[in-house]
């Protein structure tokens, strides 16, 4: 197994881990067993790193250490933690324990999967014992408590038991007071235009005088709600297709609850087959470009291939994936056979209650990035006192929806069998050119795993490499002067080489992929003037009711 394949957070791992909830990953395992053992076999190791501990402890004492934190790492900005003697021996000993346990590690030279499992479990470890967690060392927590009589942490005990008192069990990321999704966040203007058991489809009002005749059909993830992709004006991609004269529609998933256990991918394909017709009868076109975004893209991936087996391929004039893993034979499968217990277990948890709650799913990508998304809020909502910010991509992160028992189940066994890949499946029949973009620092669906699409379909590829991580990746409009993305118009097996021969583009990829529709969409009609049509008349304007479902 290559590096680049060791990098991959496999979905099939998170949706069984978020069955147990986060307690599983940071609990000591075997793997941390087989650490222990394989330094107490390598006593040279083992002493060199502790010795070297011993040694900068002691330059620590006497003033001559001259260790520092990083200069990205916010935890320490505050000029007390240098200017300060006892604050800065207290961290310089922080760092020169966190540097001696990767040392410890490494030397270790376990296997990957030990590896990944213990570096988890001491990453959050170290992370949680950082001196700028604690309220009386943190010299902002004290400035704090000085300035305001201590009514800081009086505020923030007052969050710290709210936060408690529901799942997901950490601190709160987001003043969700800011937001009201339909007020001020998924505010394109649209119409439900089809609402089954299953999901409303949304129909986007045109903003142009003409339209290319091929509309866009997106599938958003099963996982959270649709309006990721029509976020705040300004930084929806459904806004942004819009004006630039593409038909869009988009599927907006019910939040399912225990009745609807039985919902699983059967369920979640035909629904996409539903949304086609839909799209193909308002539009009168017989061609679509079917766009899925996470898991939404493990369903057009599967769509594709039952629109191979019934023969209606061309119905597709075009195939998006947005940080879409199709291929886990290389995405961690290690991890998923030696868990297949655990796989059967976290299954048979989630068909009890019905459905896999997306509050615990939150809890665990929070833990799996913890000094982002749980010690910094820890810090500003308990030490400080303090609000967390008002941010929409955070808002929605936190706005989750339920996952019916069966569709987690369905989902486990793809990624644990790798079924998208496998001959059954029919992708390497799917013809159609794809577009396929990804994150480059994405930690839950990596990008070289997305890149492995190129190879899995029959059709011509073209791939994009966004910055940022998952969300951000695709929340990406066009303005950011940090923004870019990479382009390599070849497609080698090896993702390395493919980033070897790209080329860096300022600048948002939001108007390549315009650009790509251009010439897949056909020629420009006259635009609607009302939505809906030939018997699927507007129900209710966007964003609809299925997203507003706690």
């Amino acid at each position: 197994m290559t590096e680049v394949e060791d990098l991959a957070v496999p979905l099939d791992a998170l949706l069984i881990d978020a069955a147990f909830g986060p307690i599983r990953r940071l609990a000591p395992d075997l793997s941390t067993v087989k650490l222990a053992g394989r330094l107490a076999t390598r006593p040279g190791t083992t002493a060199s790193g502790l010795g070297g501990l011993a040694a900068e402890l002691l330059r620590v004492v006497r003033g001559s250490s001259e260790l520092g934190p990083g200069p990205k790492d916010r935890r320490f900005a505050d000029p007390q933690w240098q200017s300060n003697p006892v604050l800065r021996r207290i961290l310089q000993t922080y760092l020169a324990t966190g540097r001696t346990v990767d040392e410890l590690i490494t030397g270790a030279e376990l296997g990957w999967r030990d590896d990944q499992r213990v570096r988890f479990l001491a990453d959050n470890l170290l992370q949680a014992l950082a001196p700028s967690n604690v309220a009386v060392v943190n010299p902002e927590s004290v400035r704090a408590a000085r300035e305001s009589g201590g009514l800081n942490f009086v505020r923030g005990g007052l969050n710290l038991v709210k936060d408690l008192a529901q799942p997901p069990r950490i601190p709160q990321m987001v003043d969700t007071s800011a937001f009201a999704v339909g007020g001020n966040l998924g505010v394109s203007p649209g119409a439900v235009v089809l609402r089954t058991e299953v999901f409303e489809l949304i129909q986007y009002a045109p903003q142009t005088p003409t339209v290319r005749a091929v509309p866009l059909l997106l599938v958003p993830p099963t996982i959270n709600k649709f309006y990721v992709l029509d976020l705040a004006p300004g930084r929806s991609l459904i806004e942004y297709l819009v004006r630039s004269g593409q038909q869009v529609f988009v599927l907006s998933w019910r939040n399912p609850d225990a009745r609807h256990a039985h919902w699983g991918i059967e369920a979640y394909v035909q629904a996409v087959l539903d949304a086609l017709d839909a799209v193909e009868r308002i539009c009168r076109t017989v061609r679509t470009v079917l766009t899925g975004v996470c898991s939404g893209g493990v369903l057009a991936g599967l769509t594709a291939g039952r629109l191979v087996e019934t023969g209606q391929l061309d119905r597709l004039a075009g195939l998006t994936f947005a940080v879409t893993v199709l291929d886990n034979d290389r995405a961690g499968l290690p991890v998923a056979i030696a868990d297949r217990y655990l796989a059967r277990a976290a299954t048979a948890m989630s068909r009890r209650r019905g459905y896999l709650d997306g509050r615990v799913l939150a809890e665990l990508f929070a833990w799996l990035r913890p000094g982002d998304l749980v010690w910094q809020y820890w810090v500003n909502n308990y030490l400080l006192g303090r609000r967390p910010p008002a941010f929409d991509v955070l808002y929605w992160n936190a706005d989750t929806t339920r996952m019916p028992a069966q569709l987690h189940a369905d989902l486990v066994d793809i990624a644990m069998n790798n079924r998208m890949a496998g001959p059954a499946n029919g992708l390497a029949k799917v013809t159609t050119d794809t577009y396929v973009v990804a994150g480059i620092s994405d930690h839950i669906t990596p990008w070289q795993n997305c890149y492995r699409t190129t190879g899995l379909l029959g059709g011509d590829s073209r791939f994009v490499l966004s910055t940022s991580g998952h969300v951000a990746a695709l929340v990406n409009p066009p303005g950011n002067a940090k923004a870019s993305y990479r382009l390599n118009p070849d497609t080698p097996a090896d993702p390395e080489a493919w980033l070897a021969g790209a080329r860096t583009e300022s600048g948002s990829w939001w108007p390549d992929f315009g650009a790509s529709l251009g010439q897949r969409c056909g020629p420009q009609r006259r635009a609607p003037r009302k939505l809906g049509g030939r018997g699927l008349p507007p129900l209710i304007e966007a964003p609809g009711t299925y997203v507003l479902d706690r």
